[in-house]
C-alpha cells in the first residue's frame, strides 16, 4: 500500500533523477510544467465529466432518462458536447469592450488553476506547499469576482451588467462567513498550511470538532460557486444568463470549465479542512480517499442544487449577513472558549 500511496511522488522523484542535479533549475522547471499540465488536465476532465454526471443526477432526481444515446447509457455524451462547443463560431455583439470581453473567461480559468496549486491531493502530492496555503487559496479565489464583473461590464448588455453586479454583491457577502468558518480550524491547528492541517486530523476529522463551521462553509461555498439555490448571478427567468449572456462557443465553455473547476476546488478545501484529507481506512491509497471525499462533497452540492428552488435576491443577502455571519462569529467565539478551557484544565489533569 505504501507503493500506491507514493506512486505519484515516486514518479516525480524518477523524473528528477533523470537530471544530473535533481534540484537544479531545469529539474524544478520540468516538474513544475508537468504539474501545471496535470492540474489543467484534471480541471478539464473533471469539468467535462461533472457536466454529464450532473445531468444524469438531475434526470434521476426528476425521474427522466437524461442523456442515453451516445455510448453505454449515454456516458459518452460529454465528448459530443465538447466537440460541439469547440466547433461553434465565436460571436460577439457590436460595441463591446473587446479586450475585457475576450480576457474575462481566460482570467477566470487562470484564477481557478492558480487555486489548485496549493491543494494537497495526497501526502507529498501538492504543487506548491505554501505555509500560507489556505490564505493564498482564499486570496486568489476572491479575484474571480473581478472576472465576472469584467464579463458583465464588457458585454454592453444590461442583463450581463446586472449579473456582474449580482456576482460582486453575492460573492463578497458570502466570502466573509466562508472565511470566518475556516478560522476555527486554523485556531485549533495554529497553521495556514493545508498539509499540516490534514496531518492534525490523523486521529479525528475536524468535522466532529467544527460541525457548525463545516455547515457554514458548505453553504457559503455553494453560494461562492454560483450554484442553485444561490444562482442569482445567472438567473434565467430574470437576466437570461447574467454575465454569460453574450458569450458563445469556446469562451462560454471556459466559463463552464471555471465553474466546475471551482466546485472541485471548493470541495477539495472542505475535504482538507474538515474531512481528514487523505486519511482513511488502509485498504485504499490516501490520494484515492481524497478523491472519493471530494466526490462526496460534490454529490451533496448537486443534491442541494436539484432539491431547493432559487432564493430571492433580498433573501439571499439577508441569509448571508443576518444568519451565516453571526453564526460564524459565534463559532469563532465558542472555538476560542473551548481552546482556553482545554489549555486551562488539561495540564492540571495531566499533572
Amino acid at each position: 500500500m505504501d507503493a500506491l500511496n507514493n506512486v505519484f511522488v515516486n514518479i516525480a522523484a524518477y523524473i528528477r533523477g533523470l537530471f544530473a542535479d535533481s534540484h537544479s533549475l531545469s529539474a524544478d522547471l520540468t516538474i513544475n510544467i508537468i504539474v501545471f499540465l496535470m492540474l489543467f488536465l484534471i480541471m478539464v476532465v473533471a469539468a467535462l465529466f461533472l457536466s454529464l454526471v450532473e445531468r444524469k443526477f438531475a434526470h434521476w432526481v426528476s425521474q427522466r432518462s437524461g442523456p442515453n444515446r451516445l455510448g453505454p447509457h449515454g456516458w459518452f455524451q460529454f465528448i459530443a458536447d465538447a466537440v460541439k462547443m469547440l466547433g461553434k463560431e465565436d460571436i460577439y455583439p457590436a460595441n463591446v469592450d473587446l479586450f475585457l470581453f475576450k480576457i474575462a473567461p481566460m482570467m477566470l480559468v487562470g484564477i481557478t488553476l492558480m487555486a489548485f496549486g496549493v491543494i494537497p491531493f495526497g501526502k507529498g502530492m501538492v504543487a506548491i506547499n505554501l505555509d500560507l496555503g489556505i490564505f493564498y487559496f482564499l486570496a486568489v479565489s476572491s479575484i474571480s469576482t473581478l472576472a465576472l464583473l469584467m464579463a458583465g461590464w464588457a458585454s454592453n448588455n444590461k442583463f450581463s451588467l446586472l449579473g456582474g453586479f449580482r456576482a460582486v454583491a453575492q460573492m463578497i457577502s458570502y466570502e466573509i462567513p466562508l472565511l470566518f468558518s475556516l478560522l476555527g480550524v486554523i485556531m485549533i491547528t495554529q497553521t495556514f498550511n493545508l498539509s499540516s492541517i490534514i496531518e492534525a486530523q490523523k486521529t479525528i476529522p475536524f468535522i466532529f470538532l467544527q460541525p457548525l463551521a463545516f455547515l457554514i462553509y458548505l453553504i457559503a461555498g455553494i453560494a461562492e460557486t454560483n450554484r442553485a439555490p444561490f444562482d442569482q448571478v445567472q438567473g434565467e427567468q430574470e437576466i437570461v444568463a447574467g454575465p454569460f449572456t453574450e458569450y458563445s462557443g469556446l469562451r462560454w465553455g471556459l466559463f463552464m470549465l471555471a465553474e466546475y473547476g471551482n466546485v472541485v476546488a471548493t470541495s477539495a478545501i472542505a475535504v482538507s479542512m474538515f474531512l481528514g484529507g487523505w486519511y482513511g481506512p488502509g485498504f485504499l491509497p490516501g490520494w484515492l480517499w481524497f478523491i472519493l471525499k471530494i466526490w462526496l462533497v460534490i454529490f451533496i452540492m448537486m443534491w442541494v442544487r436539484w432539491t431547493f428552488v432559487r432564493m430571492r435576491v433580498d433573501h439571499l443577502m439577508h441569509f448571508a449577513w443576518k444568519i451565516l455571519l453571526p453564526l460564524s462569529l459565534a463559532n469563532i467565539f465558542l472555538t476560542g472558549l473551548g481552546i482556553y478551557i482545554y489549555q486551562l484544565f488539561i495540564p492540571r489533569i495531566g499533572g
